[in-house]
């Protein structure tokens, strides 16, 4: 493909879902960036802000940023490392813990609603798509 075609139209749907992410999570005083964040360490665990950082591919001062505002809203904690006291460990609070179910029905109600009119088939090739293009670009 010659033109700009594709890499527009991923911006403009990249543009639309964090849209509609954010007005979802107003309610929860919530952002989509906050929200990635949360789901990470629900899904992955406790990490530290370098790995959050890679597997984000977000840069450190704004990943600073995201999660100083997460730790004064009592969602996360950090814990320094007691083998190298420069490593801090990024942690879900009890209170995110507690309320992670209420953000993720409202993230996956939102999901299928834009997915509604969409054919299943089509969404699991679109899902395998996407994994193979992110694994290529990992590389």
């Amino acid at each position: 493909m010659e033109d700009h075609r594709l890499f527009h139209g991923i911006h403009q749907l990249s543009r639309l879902l964090h849209k509609h992410l954010n007005i979802t999570l107003q309610p929860y005083g919530l952002y989509s960036a906050q929200w990635s964040v949360l789901y990470v360490l629900r899904t992955k665990g406790t990490s530290t802000q370098s790995e959050l950082c890679e597997y984000l591919a977000v840069e450190a001062p704004p990943m600073t940023r995201l999660i100083q505002r997460l730790v004064k809203q009592g969602y996360v904690s950090q814990v320094t490392s007691e083998r190298d006291k420069r490593v801090k460990y990024i942690q879900l609070s009890e209170k995110a813990i507690k309320e992670f179910p209420i953000w993720e029905k409202a993230v996956l109600d939102m999901n299928e609603s834009l997915v509604r009119n969409f054919p299943e088939d089509s969404q699991e090739k679109l899902a395998a798509l996407i994994k193979n293009w992110l694994t290529q670009l990992e590389k």
